[in-house]
């Protein structure tokens, strides 16, 4: 979600990012491809920007930056930030910068995220929450389906400190969650539980959490990652579970899982903590996503496999947050940060709006492969079997071979055993 951000008087579209926490703007001086086409942050037209010797590098889960760390007024909507830090990105790779006209990233989660030190300067959340007393400091987000840097055209909202009152002026609508946290006091990212998905009311099988100290798999709300992210083994029973009349395949070329573009199911994720955890359903488009590529009639799976996330167990991209208004309140005196979620969704609506759209469904209900079972285990489990099977024809041949061979023995009369 792109918002424009003023870095020493120059104004940028910027990536609006809850999966990261730093600052940063491509400088004048990047030349790559990746930079290309898009307005960069010129130095010699500033006279607030302070720049140190210090080296700036960052990963994300597809692409990096490479910069020098500084520091400049920003101002974004009424808030001005004096000597705020941030990155100057001298190289980039692998963000498509020059296919969506974002100058940068800023990023709004929590400062243990930052890959600037801590000692260099606090990051952009921190210092734009000293705005606001306890009851205004958050900020919300919904991110729409018409994104564009025409604003007059994008269905997107980012306030500060208020809700979108279009939306809704009632806190008292959300679903509150405090953001789950390894160790206390300590947070990272906006994280919260994920207690199940569905596929047409049937519950999808999920795998431990891989994050310390969870007691159910950690859901990282990210606007800067598009689709779902999970582990490969519930990603690929999600997928052979709405597959039934050959609906999805797996492309091995691109890793990717693809979907029958009319492949119409209602996916829900329940989020929160179990005493208070509720639904958010899935509009179809989002599970068959064709804003991706598609061919011959087969979409983008909105739910792919990535084994590489560290931050949780799965990544709750745009393709969920379409779904959902969010308020992210950050921590009080009374209260830790929290995650505050309203449905957006009506899956009746949105099943009626789908099929218009793609044309009817003609495959077979989805179906799970086993209750407690992933895929993975599924496959494991044949695996097993068939070498299970392998081997005992194996040992049936040799002991046949044995016995003839003493029947043999015995008609000339040496037997020794």
């Amino acid at each position: 979600m792109p918002p424009i951000c003023s870095i020493g008087g120059q104004e940028f579209w910027m990536t609006f990012d809850t999966g990261s926490s730093d600052l940063w703007v491509v400088s004048s001086s990047c030349t790559n491809p990746d930079c290309q086409g898009i307005t960069r942050y010129s130095s010699s037209s500033s006279s607030t920007l302070t720049l140190s010797d210090q080296p700036f590098e960052l990963t994300y889960l597809m692409g990096s930056v490479l910069g020098t760390v500084g520091t400049e007024t920003v101002t974004l909507g009424p808030y001005e930030i004096s000597s705020q830090t941030f990155a100057l990105a001298n190289q980039t790779s692998g963000l498509g910068l020059s296919n969506t006209g974002n100058s940068g990233i800023l990023g709004l989660s929590f400062p243990l995220a930052a890959s600037i030190p801590l000692t260099s300067g606090t990051p952009i959340l921190d210092n734009l929450f000293t705005h606001f007393d306890d009851q205004h400091r958050f900020f919300a987000f919904k991110l729409g389906r018409n994104e564009s840097q025409d604003i007059s055209y994008s269905d997107s909202s980012l306030t500060i400190g208020e809700l979108d009152s279009s939306l809704t002026n009632d806190t008292s609508q959300f679903v509150f969650t405090p953001v789950f946290a390894s160790t206390p006091n300590e947070y990272d990212f906006w994280k919260l539980p994920i207690q199940q998905i569905t596929i047409n009311a049937q519950v999808l099988p999920l795998s431990r959490s891989l994050v310390r100290g969870a007691p159910s798999p950690i859901a990282v709300l990210d606007t800067g990652t598009t689709l779902i992210l999970g582990p490969t083994g519930d990603v690929d029973a999600f997928w052979y579970a709405i597959g039934t009349g050959g609906s999805t395949k797996y492309n091995q070329n691109t890793q990717t899982w693809q979907v029958r573009c009319e492949r119409a199911v209602d996916v829900r994720i329940k989020l929160g903590n179990s005493d208070t955890a509720k639904e958010y359903p899935l509009h179809p488009e989002d599970v068959s996503w064709a804003e991706g590529e598609t061919h011959d009639g087969w979409c983008t799976g909105g739910i792919q496999a990535n084994n590489g996330v560290d931050s949780g167990d799965w990544l709750l991209g745009a393709v969920f947050l379409r779904n959902v208004y969010v308020i992210h309140q950050g921590t009080t005196n009374s209260s830790p940060p929290m995650i505050g979620l309203l449905n957006t969704t009506d899956p009746s609506t949105a099943l009626v709006e789908f099929t218009s759209s793609r044309g009817p469904d003609p495959a077979p209900p989805p179906s799970m492969l086993r209750a407690g079972s992933s895929a993975t285990e599924v496959r494991d489990t044949v695996a097993t079997c068939v070498v299970c099977g392998v081997c005992g024809f194996l040992i049936g041949a040799i002991g046949i071979m044995i016995y003839r061979l003493r029947q043999r023995r015995k008609s000339q009369g040496q037997v020794h055993i």
